[in-house]
């Protein structure tokens, strides 16, 4: 069912119930005001009658039989039993009727001074009325014609009202609810024209300020993510198979050539070691997309331990160094610390390795002399480790743009990489609630500066 019938039917429902309890309380009241209405009519007409055969210390009936000729009766159905203290009856206006009024209930009537009860065919009142030394028991009975009447037509009204009310109820429900879904189709109308080629150029219209406004905004904010996303999958694929492409071509070209035609043996050697040299990028750059894999994943799928930072420096600078063996780390603890947990980190070891080994190389790569400065420092809350180059510099206008995926700086020349390690260091501080950031002097050198929460 779609919502707009079911808020109709809610509305219809629930407003119907309402109605229906209204026109049953209204009913019930009615009838309860009517019945005590009745009830007092008839025991003022049994006081009056009383009053009325009473005079001068006597009981007067034929008064009472004079009075009933002419317009004394004036309810429907009445009937009036006068008795005497004896329980003796004076006085009846019902002719040719077997009278039969229970001891029981005269008893009642002289012990505590009135009585009334309703039965099938009208209300019963009852009272002992003294004046001077003489005393009368008046029952009068009656039936409430225009009562009655009256609750029946009021019955029929309210029936005829709720059943009005429903059929409007049902009009106006399903108005309003075509109203309040009204925006909803129209953001399932929107959303369903959105796809991966109009991503970029479709937003969905917000009006208002409710909860469906709200979410056209949200879904915006997330359209504008996914279209970054794609922007930016678009943009690494097409920069991967551009850096993939270049050192197979350069292979593939270097052995045609040098199978068009019989080569001596250094001729061989050199082509050899350059296709190694175009091998061993392809390495570096398939390592390097494993590894920007690997930190695009969440941080639930990683293991996380304590790590000490300053050892593992220590072990990173010795995998550099068999690794480039010209390559010089100078590692320096600008304060000693006097706790263990001041230089230990909670994250992932191979991450935090793959992160400082990203960096040692880059500084060590574009130093003028291949060496990399390492400074540790604690503070408070956190760990901070400065790596530091005396090489090249990076322009002012290209800072910002260092950590997207394949970007290389315009002045790196032919120095070796494919622009991935800084991006992949970002990924990872992130991961580690941390903060890296960079400062750089053109010519003189650069220096990044990791910021990681202790353990203390």
């Amino acid at each position: 069912m779609k919502i707009k019938y079911k808020i109709a039917l809610y509305y219809t429902t629930s407003a119907t119930l309402m109605l229906m309890i209204f026109a049953v309380l209204a009913y019930y009241f009615s009838s309860k005001s009517r019945k005590a209405e009745y009830l007092e009519r008839l025991e003022y007409r049994a006081r009056s009658i009383a009053n009325v055969i009473i005079e001068d210390g006597h009981v007067k009936v034929d008064l009472l039989r004079k009075l009933d000729r002419t317009t004394f009766q004036d309810l429907y159905k009445e009937a009036i039993l006068v008795y005497n203290p004896n329980y003796d009856l004076l006085y009846s206006n019902l002719k040719d009727t077997t009278i039969r009024t229970h001891r029981s209930l005269l008893d009642y009537i002289t012990l505590n001074k009135s009585y009334s009860y309703e039965k099938g065919n009208g209300e019963v009142v009852g009272i002992y009325y003294t004046e001077g030394n003489v005393s009368v028991i008046v029952i009068v009975s009656s039936f409430d014609k225009y009562g009655y009447q009256n609750l029946t037509n009021l019955s029929q009204i309210l029936l005829l009202e709720l059943a009005t009310a429903i059929i409007v109820l049902v009009g106006v429900g399903y108005f309003f609810a075509r109203k309040m879904v009204e925006p909803i189709d129209k953001l399932v109308k929107e959303v369903d024209s959105i796809n991966a080629n109009n991503l970029q150029d479709r937003q969905v219209a917000v009006q208002g300020k409710d909860e469906i406004a709200k979410l056209a905004a949200n879904f915006n904010t997330m359209l504008q993510r996914l279209s970054d996303s794609f922007d930016l999958q678009k943009s690494f694929v097409s920069n991967a198979s551009h850096e993939l492409r270049t050192p197979l071509a350069s292979i593939i070209s270097q052995l045609q050539v040098t199978l068009s035609k019989e080569r001596n043996a250094s001729e061989y050697q050199d082509v050899l070691n350059s296709v190694l040299e175009d091998a061993e990028s392809l390495t570096d750059l398939t390592n390097g997309l494993l590894q920007l894999a690997q930190s695009e994943m969440k941080d639930q799928q990683f293991v996380f331990s304590n790590v000490r930072i300053d050892e593992l420096l220590m072990d990173m600078a010795n995998l550099i160094r068999l690794k480039q063996k010209e390559s010089k780390i100078d590692i320096q603890f600008n304060k000693l610390p006097d706790n263990d947990l001041l230089v230990t980190c909670f994250g992932n070891d191979s991450l935090l390795k793959i992160l400082f080994i990203n960096l040692v190389d880059n500084a060590c790569k574009f130093s003028r002399d291949n060496t990399a400065h390492i400074s540790i420092d604690f503070y408070t809350q956190y760990i901070m480790v400065q790596v530091r180059d005396n090489g090249i510099g990076i322009p002012p206008d290209e800072l910002n743009k260092i950590f997207e995926p394949f970007y290389r700086g315009q002045n790196v020349g032919k120095t070796r990489g494919h622009g991935l390690g800084l991006s992949i260091c970002k990924k990872i501080i992130q991961i580690h609630k941390g903060h890296i950031t960079v400062t750089s002097t053109p010519n003189e050198g650069t220096t990044f500066t990791v910021i990681l929460p202790h353990m203390l």
